[in-house]
């Protein structure tokens, strides 16, 4: 299973409309990916909180429309990382946007964990509700985006729900990069699954990302990592490696609490 994680800078003078084409642009040449992945709110900027209401979009917007024809074109799946969705109550949400090769919208996860200390995105939008996964063809994946990372129960209810691989966008700050890596490992070791955990580069309103986006294996091994700066990150993963070691170091049955 080839997955491609593309952190894609998010330069704040670039105007949205041609920075869904640019995406679009990345995605068409990665038609050799069995998964690609963009990083969370990458139209608007995950610290851009003032834009969010004027950006949000519904889930056959802009972006939607931009990510399922690059989909289909390139004949991949796509992660398509998250957008600011306006629901038809008026309410936002931070939504991951997942195609299938025929450019089907096939899995919508509203980000349970709203980051801001009652600021920011905690204020500004809904929260989501409900564990996703994905029926990819090579391995069941688990959504997850960006703070979710911090909060291991969730990724426990996504094993439950047969995920063998945990798909994280996210615009994470530079500032605490080192957490963003060892959770990433954390959450790979103790649920025995893949991480796939796709970041931004550049600064988003002042708040510099991290990158370093990262791909971890079913032992916490560290399979590929990239830099701060722009980058696709492509890796040839094992879909069977998970039993393996499930099976190898069979910790997931021996739990007791939250069963």
């Amino acid at each position: 299973m080839r997955a491609s994680l593309v952190q894609f800078d998010v330069d704040p003078f670039e105007p949205v409309a041609a920075r869904r084409e640019r995406a679009a642009g990345l995605v068409r040449s990665l038609g050799d990916s069995d998964l690609v992945v963009l990083p969370e709110l990458w139209p608007v900027g995950a610290f851009a909180f003032e834009s969010f209401t004027t950006e949000a979009e519904p889930l056959d917007g802009p972006t939607a429309e931009v990510m399922a024809a690059a989909a289909r074109d390139a004949g991949v799946w796509l992660h398509a990382g998250s957008i600011v969705e306006r629901a038809a109550d008026g309410a936002l949400f931070n939504t991951s946007l997942v195609f299938s090769p025929d450019g089907a919208l096939v899995r919508t996860y509203r980000k349970i964990h709203r980051f801001g200390f009652d600021k920011g995105e905690a204020v500004l939008m809904s929260a989501g509700t409900d564990p996703v996964t994905v029926p990819h063809p090579k391995a069941t994946l688990g959504l997850a985006t960006c703070y979710d990372l911090r909060f291991p129960e969730l990724f426990r209810a996504l094993v439950d729900a047969g995920s063998r691989l945990f798909v994280v966008p996210a615009g994470w700050p530079e500032r605490r990069r080192e957490h963003w890596t060892l959770l990433a490992r954390a959450r790979a070791v103790e649920n025995q699954s893949y991480v796939l955990a796709c970041g931004t580069a550049g600064t988003h309103a002042g708040v510099e990302q991290a990158g370093h986006s990262i791909v971890v294996g079913p032992w916490g091994e560290v399979l590929a990592e990239a830099g701060p700066d722009e980058e696709v990150l492509t890796v040839d993963l094992d879909p069977a490696r998970v039993d393996t070691v499930r099976e190898e170091f069979p910790a997931l049955k021996d739990r007791v609490l939250g069963r």
